[in-house]
């Protein structure tokens, strides 16, 4: 089995692997200090680690394909990871 068709990069390496050690952070988090209880932020519904973590990772998303969209041609992509990581900051600190 092949992975041509993925048209893997290295920032799409990069991101996954983000994700990947971002799942695993939270997991080492939750194992060190359980609990997370729900707080209610600037959205004003009860959220807690893991739905803060959803909206991050969703934002992400949402962030790098406008970059990539909207951006010059040729930005790169890091960029719209560093609104990403600010972005999360914002989200885990207000949200």
């Amino acid at each position: 089995m092949t992975l041509a068709w993925m048209a893997w990069t290295t920032p799409t390496a990069l991101f996954f692997i983000g994700v990947a050690c971002v799942l695993c952070g939270m997991g080492v988090w939750h194992w060190m200090r359980p609990g997370g209880e729900p707080r209610v932020g600037v959205l004003g519904i009860a959220t807690q680690r893991g739905d803060r973590l959803f909206l991050t990772l969703l934002g992400s998303a949402f962030i790098h394909l406008g970059w990539i969209g909207l951006a010059p041609e040729g930005a790169p992509l890091w960029g719209g990871s560093i609104l990403s990581i600010v972005y999360a900051a914002l989200v885990f600190r207000f949200v």
